[in-house]
């Protein structure tokens, strides 16, 4: 008990300039020291902040006004470069913002510029490969245009939208909002389905005792209408292919075509429904499961 309450004893000596906490003292001259040092990283910490968001903001204002010059990128691509840009400035002023905190408090605990440029030659030893892989194929992956920012995308087993192309990884949101971040040096293998145009396919199945010409002409009819209502998004079709497949109960008719880019979706959607109610307007009943009981 005893040594437990020469722990907490506190006291201040005002003369000497002493501050006496338990056994341990602290100079007058330490704590000036000490001072000064928060007060340094405080500044540099704050230079970082404000270097990141002042670079952000430059980065985000010339990816707007691209728009205007003589040559530009198409919105995907600007995004991508400049995530590009703000994940090379923030990995540059993390670097340079620790090195100058290290530089700060190296002399009060004994480490010198050559003693912290061993121990970061051994750190970047460790880590160089796997960081050098990342960082060069993140550049293969934008100059050879595999994918940008907003494309819909599959790595591996990994699918969603592209949120962002940094200078290390790649991060995708798949369907079911998880954010998947992904090193770029572990990419060998995307499939885009963003690029080009994306099909489009309904099967509808009809009752066995109904008309199928009869409904082919309906759904026909319904398409080409569908079309010229859909024009910006529809580029191809719809148009009916005919019978698909005989199932338990009916008859599949299947009607395909082709839209824009992550328009498919909502077009599917779309073309069911005014498939489903043009043939109720036709008196065509779609498929269902019926019971039937038989008395003997």
């Amino acid at each position: 008990m005893k040594n437990l309450s020469s722990f907490f004893k506190f006291s201040i000596d005002l003369d000497r300039g002493i501050v006496q906490v338990g056994n341990f003292s602290i100079q007058k001259e330490n704590i000036y020291y000490l001072v000064a040092i928060i007060i340094k990283i405080a500044m540099v910490l704050a230079a970082m902040y404000l270097v990141i968001k002042i670079g952000n903001g430059i980065i985000n204002r010339y990816i707007h006004k691209q728009k205007d010059f003589k040559f530009s990128l198409d919105d995907r691509k600007a995004k991508t470069v400049g995530a590009i840009l703000k994940s090379i400035l923030r990995y540059s002023v993390y670097f340079f913002g620790i090195f100058s905190i290290i530089s700060i408090i190296s002399p009060k605990i004994g480490i010198t510029s050559l003693t912290f440029a061993g121990i970061g030659g051994v750190a970047v030893g460790f880590g160089a490969q796997s960081l050098i892989k990342d960082i060069i194929n993140g550049f293969f992956i934008l100059f050879e245009d595999q994918f940008t920012v907003g494309d819909y995308i599959n790595i591996d087993d990994k699918g969603g939208i592209v949120e962002s192309l940094e200078l290390r990884v790649t991060k995708i949101r798949d369907f079911n909002g998880d954010l998947h971040i992904i090193p770029n040096g572990l990419i060998t293998k995307v499939t885009n389905h963003s690029r080009g145009n994306m099909r489009i396919m309904v099967d509808v199945d009809i009752a066995y005792d109904e008309d199928v010409d009869k409904a082919i002409q309906v759904i026909s009819d319904l398409c080409e209408k569908f079309k010229e209502e859909n024009k910006e998004c529809v580029t191809e079709g719809p148009s009916v292919l005919g019978v698909s497949a005989f199932k338990e109960g009916g008859v599949s008719i299947r009607a395909a075509g082709k839209t824009k880019p992550m328009k498919q979706w909502d077009t599917e959607m779309k073309l069911r429904k005014e498939i489903r109610e043009a043939l109720k307007g036709a008196g065509i009943n779609i498929n269902y499961p019926k019971v039937k009981i038989v008395k003997e």
